[in-house]
């Protein structure tokens, strides 16, 4: 089986360069249907779905290679490697940013740029350092997860997702988490919510884009203002759009802070 098939590849636009879009926990590429047609004339567009979510192929999961985030990582570069990509531009959401970010430390000469949407290179509050969460937030959390997952699913996808006055898009999100592969689910937000990338921040050489929304539960503010201080070349945009998946809820604001990074 190729990466291509495993993952479910599919490729829109006819543009010179090429832009890789990596959905985040519980979703599939389904979620930049509003993204994406914006940059399709500029753009050949690489979407795809992570192993164990959308119609990737779930044979293809071994708990000891996604037992960390380079697992994944390792996924992207076979895509890259497959489809010849080099200087690409790197989309990710959420823990899709630090998927991509470990890609491109290991190949740098993939991508030229990153577009972080909703980053967290550490989900939990250490010293100084203020992820959001306590060890035992996320504890409590996983163990709500494990014990009963489509319970745990309807529970966070609204706190996720905010904007409370749009309740389509809370049950959107739970919708795509109840699609996923529970077993595969579950491991992954242990690997999700227990990784800490901050030591790999400074290795990174790509120009990057970090959108930071305004209540953002699980990546605040805090932690963009941290990223922005640790990449050598990153820009902050400070979004209007509230809750931690703008490329849903606000697609328009996102489309003109990437277009405005990426004509710079």
């Amino acid at each position: 089986m190729t990466a291509l098939q495993r993952n479910n590849v599919r490729i829109h636009g006819q543009g010179p360069k090429v832009m890789l879009l990596a959905h985040g926990y519980g979703c599939d590429q389904n979620v930049w249907r509003h993204i994406a047609p914006a940059f399709e004339t500029d753009y050949r567009l690489v979407l795809f779905d992570h192993v164990g979510a959308g119609q990737s192929d779930t044979t293809a999961y071994v708990r000891s290679k996604y037992s960390t985030l380079k697992g994944y990582a390792n996924d992207v570069l076979e895509i890259c490697r497959e489809l010849d990509l080099k200087d690409a531009i790197f989309v990710g959401h959420s823990v899709s940013t630090m998927i991509g970010l470990l890609a491109a430390i290991a190949e740098p000469h993939r991508f030229e740029r990153m577009i972080m949407v909703g980053p967290s290179p550490c989900y939990i509050d250490d010293g100084s350092y203020a992820g959001g969460f306590t060890r035992q937030d996320i504890e409590e959390l996983l163990e709500s997860l494990e014990s009963n997952y489509l319970g745990w699913s309807s529970a966070i996808t609204p706190v996720i997702m905010g904007n409370p006055d749009r309740p389509e898009l809370a049950a959107e999100l739970n919708n795509s988490f109840c699609r996923a592969d529970p077993e595969i689910a579950k491991h992954f937000a242990r690997v999700t919510f227990l990784s800490d990338n901050r030591a790999d921040l400074p290795k990174l050489k790509a120009r990057t884009l970090i959108l930071q929304c305004a209540q953002d539960v699980i990546a605040p503010e805090s932690v963009g203002r941290y990223l922005h201080g640790t990449l050598a070349r990153s820009e902050l945009r400070l979004m209007r759009a509230t809750g931690h998946c703008p490329h849903l809820s606000a697609p328009e604001e996102t489309i003109d802070a990437m277009r405005s990074f990426l004509a710079a």
